[in-house]
């Protein structure tokens, strides 16, 4: 039977960053909360096409497509931060009660 005070350790954020540079949303899916990732793809395929609509015939893909790679790296980067912070409180959480993930190394001050 498990402690109701046991706190599981999250996600680890390298993991989610991986995987939210490979395949967008999927960081977001990782970390639970999907509709988040949803929304990401979503204004990443209207912002792309919006932005290959009023691009110059001769602009590059990604120049056509400039507003979808803002929400594409907009994505990667809230993903990971989303990660870090929850690593971040249950590094804390843990040390409050006494167990240190860290092996007892104090950090730095």
């Amino acid at each position: 039977m498990t402690d109701s005070t046991t706190i599981s350790a999250p996600t680890n954020p390298y993991l989610v960053l991986g995987a939210a540079i490979l395949l967008p949303a999927s960081g977001h899916v990782i970390l639970g909360v999907p509709v988040r990732g949803l929304q990401f793809l979503f204004f990443m395929v209207i912002l792309a096409w919006v932005t290959a609509k009023i691009a110059p015939p001769d602009a590059s893909f990604i120049g056509r497509h400039a507003g979808g790679v803002l929400i594409y790296a907009l994505s990667i980067l809230d993903a990971y931060k989303l990660a870090r912070v929850r690593h971040a409180l249950w590094v804390h959480k843990t040390r409050d009660r006494g167990d240190d993930p860290q092996g007892g190394i104090a950090p730095h001050v």
